[in-house]
């Protein structure tokens, strides 16, 4: 009698919601570990918001399990799966239950217990038969205080993934406590990477590994050094208040005054959006920048092909939250349309001023206006970042470099 070969243990993905048509980076990552033989379950908090999404999510072959999103409307399915996990587990959920309820007491969140129901409900109806062994959720919040319910509750090991909110708008006590119950930690930028070193209480391993992109998708045209007007400025952002789209269409206004024959197409949706479109009429560029709203990926390519330079005003909101390094700047860059941004969190990690793109301090429209006019104007400057940008982008910011990183940080936990 041959013994049967060992299942392959599989990684159970957290994630706020799946799929998203601003997390291009997460289903790219996805499709990496699939390629390098990484088996993956998809655990989504919530179905998606919107009616499309990009192809490269079409070729996942993982399961997606869709947790309960709310308690109100689905309280049999969240009690049926905790008594589930309660019966597999029940010295370690009446632990986890009691922190939870002293968690609540303390800060008055109901969302603590949302939170652990939804681990509960992982353990109770997901993990029996489903071979997965390790947690790891994207975004250091909801995602990673769910993921670590679980964990607790079925006895197993997790991780998470911090990209930039979720950092910066929690309370550090939380982050710490999660760092220190964490196998490991993953990061997107160096500059969040110190943040959360900072923060390990034990050590906790930290990786920095930049999101990337797939290059075979962004081949750039060829462009003129000189374009004549004209100029297409184009922004690729959610319209919420760390993107700063308000100081874009303000430089955009400035450029008008000065004569220069500039049109701006905005590509994103968000909570700010009537906000915004208020701020453009209110400077009279309403037959000068357009609200796109959001489209698929393979549509913002050809914005991208045509843009004479592209624009971000990147800022710290006040409730904390910033970006690490947005990825439109690393695909326009690949693309060869010059970059004006701001010199915010991580985004002088790849926009290396007068070398890969032009930076300012944010809320500075008459700096970032002075920017996209020199890219539009200056055809040495133009053809110079244009060829740095996409040999920056080739150097650190190409998938086929980064996604073996995040395999192999896998495979060391055994996956």
């Amino acid at each position: 009698m041959t013994n049967q070969p060992e299942a392959q243990p599989v990684l159970g993905l957290v994630l706020k919601g799946f799929p998203r048509i601003s997390e291009t980076f997460i289903s790219g990552e996805i499709l990496g570990l699939e390629r390098d033989g990484v088996k993956v379950r998809i655990l989504s908090m919530r179905h998606p918001r919107e009616n499309f999404t990009h192809a490269s999510v079409k070729r996942i072959r993982a399961k997606v399990d869709y947790l309960p999103t709310t308690i109100r409307g689905n309280v049999l399915r969240l009690l049926r799966g905790n008594l589930k996990a309660l019966g597999r587990r029940p010295k370690r959920y009446l632990q986890g239950l009691a922190a939870a309820l002293l968690r609540i007491l303390k800060t008055g969140r109901l969302a603590t217990l949302r939170h652990f129901l939804q681990g509960g409900y992982i353990v109770g109806e997901i993990l029996p038969g489903s071979g997965i062994s390790h947690l790891h959720a994207h975004f250091a919040h909801s995602p990673t205080s769910v993921a670590k319910c679980a964990a607790e509750i079925a006895g197993l090991p997790f991780s998470f993934t911090a990209h930039a909110k979720d950092i910066y708008t929690q309370k550090p006590e939380r982050l710490v406590e999660k760092l220190a119950q964490a196998r490991l930690a993953i990061t997107c930028t160096k500059y969040n990477k110190a943040r959360l070193v900072s923060l390990a209480p034990n050590g906790t391993k930290i990786y920095c590994v930049y999101h990337g992109i797939d290059l075979s998708l962004f081949q750039p045209p060829q462009r003129d050094p000189n374009p004549a007007p004209p100029y297409f400025v184009l922004t690729v952002a959610r319209l919420t208040a760390k993107k700063g789209v308000d100081t874009v269409l303000r430089a955009v206004r400035i450029l008008r005054d000065q004569g220069l024959d500039v049109r701006h197409d905005i590509i994103g949706e968000g909570d700010d959006r009537e906000q915004l479109t208020a701020l453009r009429d209110e400077l009279g560029l309403q037959d000068v920048c357009r609200f796109l709203g959001a489209k698929p990926h393979e549509e913002v390519l050809e914005f991208y092909r045509r843009a004479h330079a592209f624009a971000l005003g990147c800022r710290i909101a006040k409730n904390g939250d910033r970006d690490g390094i947005p990825n439109v700047a690393a695909e326009a860059l690949a693309m060869a349309a010059p970059v004006a941004a701001t010199d915010v969190s991580g985004v002088p990690e790849l926009v290396v001023h007068e070398e890969t793109g032009l930076l300012c301090e944010p809320d500075d429209p008459q700096a970032l206006a002075a920017n996209l006019r020199r890219l539009l104007t200056d055809p040495e400057l133009r053809e110079k970042l244009m060829r740095q940008g996409r040999a920056k982008v080739e150097e650190v910011f190409d998938n086929r470099k980064l996604l073996p990183e995040i395999s192999a940080i896998f495979r060391s936990l055994g996956l």
